[in-house]
């Protein structure tokens, strides 16, 4: 007996020990081979908090999914908080290791610890299984087994590294919403020449939504039919046991936000964001018409139209990113029509693409942020490429920064210094624009940035993990908004607009309820004219009298 277990584990098959097959067991391996639902609802064991051991007994819901995971190269799934949804998983990446000889299976989360977690509990019901279901084991590690027909499963964190290399015929994503957005970015980069190199390869995410990230990206493709991802959607309803009266305590016990994203599965930002909440959920990206080295473009450069270009310069270490923004100022709402972000661009580079996007959109206005090694991106701007339309900014006294097109003294400098000031007013500035729809914004980045731009302190900035060098870019265009040589370049004010909306908006609000008529500014009100055109004006008593 013990020569058959392996390495004396009585419940695992060792390889090449031969198997005697009834035909009952034949029948039922081809029946389990044909439907993965099959095989799981009478296979797969699980652990039960409240009843140890137990047979898996599948969800409609859960059934579906199989299926779905089962027919398509491509699925993704946004589900709410304790649905099941890595017990199917695992389950399933079970189904396809036994049955299908030779294939390599990765289970990434966004912890290693727990992929290797997830990777445990497949084992647990693989132990489970009949021998004659088992194929011999060759390798059985925390983070990894082999199988003797071919097939491994890999355990590892979502990194750009965890399946460099290798060929994978399945690669299950864990909440990948959680992952964050630069490593999830890098990734892709890294394993889709992995996902692409087969015809039959499956790519399968599963996640509760957490912010408008590349999990929000991807599900937004899939809805709207950009890439080639099948959409799976389900609600806490769906799961038994939940009903109204179970939201009410869940909602009590926890948030009505928390509930909203771990259970409604909403794509809301961070706590206190400086966008309120219920304007970023209607954001929405669009798709761009080219993407390029860093640059996005949105809309092409059109005649007679006013651009500007804000910029936020890095030292090009891969710690952050060298960014900039074009906007058309030609009316409101202006529009976000190209971005550029970088982590490895150096600052000697970083002028000539500044030079040749800001030509190409008609001379943009450029205004750049000139804290650190931003300066010398200005200089090389002004000096070494001859471009004209660089803003300049001027100290004026308790006024602060004021921005200006050319030298004033000698406190003029090229582009503008980010102080504590300056981005006080332009996060303020920001935060009316975007949510009075003065703004257009339709690019992924942007509003991911702004679902994690949070308060910090007396400011704010991007939370841990999270980026916000394009929001910055943002921030500089919503101060210089309020400048006045802005005004003068646009020959609009972005407040007086707001103004007159409020003001319209307000007589739109009291116009159901009318207005009283005193009929002191018209002398004619009340007048009767006959039919010889006399005019009759009625008699206004203004005191007490007998006639």
């Amino acid at each position: 007996m013990t020569d058959s277990v392996y390495l004396g584990n009585p419940n695992l098959k060792k390889a090449n020990v031969q198997q005697e097959w009834t035909k009952e067991e034949l029948l039922e391996y081809k029946k389990c081979m044909d439907s993965p639902q099959y095989f799981i609802e009478n296979y797969v064991k699980i652990v039960s908090l409240d009843e140890g051991l137990i047979q898996f007994k599948m969800y409609p819901f859960q059934k579906e999914m199989v299926g779905t995971f089962h027919k398509n190269r491509f699925t993704i799934c946004k589900l709410p908080r304790q649905s099941g949804k890595s017990t199917v998983m695992i389950s399933y990446l079970l189904h396809y290791a036994l049955f299908n000889p030779s294939v390599n299976i990765a289970i990434l989360a966004n912890k290693a610890a727990t992929a290797r977690d997830l990777l445990g509990r497949l084992q647990l019901a693989y132990e489970h299984l009949p021998k004659w279901l088992q194929q011999g084991v060759m390798s059985w590690n925390k983070g990894s087994l082999e199988l003797e027909n071919g097939s491994k499963i890999l355990a590892s964190s979502t990194s750009a590294s965890a399946v460099r290399g290798g060929s994978y015929n399945i690669i299950f994503l864990d909440e990948f919403a959680y992952v964050p957005s630069n490593v999830a970015e890098q990734f892709f980069s890294s394993v889709y020449p992995t996902i692409s190199s087969g015809k039959s390869t499956k790519v399968i995410i599963v996640s509760t939504p957490h912010g408008m990230n590349m999990f929000y990206k991807i599900w937004t493709d899939a809805e709207e039919k950009r890439n080639s991802y099948i959409p799976i959607e389900v609600h806490w309803s769906e799961v038994p046991g939940r009903d109204d009266k179970w939201k009410k305590e869940t909602i009590a016990n926890t948030s009505e936000q928390q509930f909203q994203t771990e259970f409604e599965c909403e794509f809301l930002g961070s706590v206190n964001t400086l966008i309120a909440p219920s304007k970023l959920r209607v954001l929405a990206y669009k798709q761009h018409l080219q993407k390029n080295a860093g640059i996005t473009v949105h809309k092409k450069p059109e005649k007679d139209r006013t651009y500007m270009l804000t910029a936020d310069v890095a030292r090009g270490t891969q710690n952050d990113n060298s960014a900039f923004v074009v906007f058309d100022i030609t009316e409101i709402p202006y529009k976000v029509v190209v971005t550029f972000k970088d982590n490895e661009i150096k600052p000697l580079l970083f002028p000539q693409i500044i030079h040749q996007v800001a030509r190409a959109y008609n001379q943009a206005f450029v205004l750049i942020e000139v804290n650190d090694i931003g300066e010398q991106v200005a200089n090389n701007l002004q000096f070494d490429l001859e471009y004209d339309n660089l803003i300049m900014a001027s100290m004026r006294g308790r006024a602060g920064q004021v921005m200006g097109g050319g030298f004033s003294g000698g406190k003029a400098q090229l582009g503008v210094r980010t102080t504590k000031a300056v981005k006080t007013v332009g996060c303020s500035n920001l935060k009316q624009i975007v949510e009075s729809d003065k703004i257009i914004i339709e690019d992924f980045d942007i509003i991911n940035e702004l679902s994690t731009f949070i308060v910090h302190g007396s400011s704010f900035q991007a939370e841990e993990g999270c980026n916000d060098d394009l929001v910055m870019c943002c921030v500089l265009f919503a101060w210089a908004s309020d400048q006045t040589y802005f005004k003068e370049l646009t020959d609009s004010d972005i407040r007086h607009q707001m103004y007159k909306d409020q003001q319209n908006q307000i007589e739109q609000d009291m116009a159901p309820f009318g207005f009283i008529v005193d009929g002191l500014e018209d002398e004619n009100i009340g007048q009767v004219v006959d039919e010889y055109g006399t005019r009759w004006s009625p008699i206004v008593r203004k005191y007490d009298t007998d006639w």
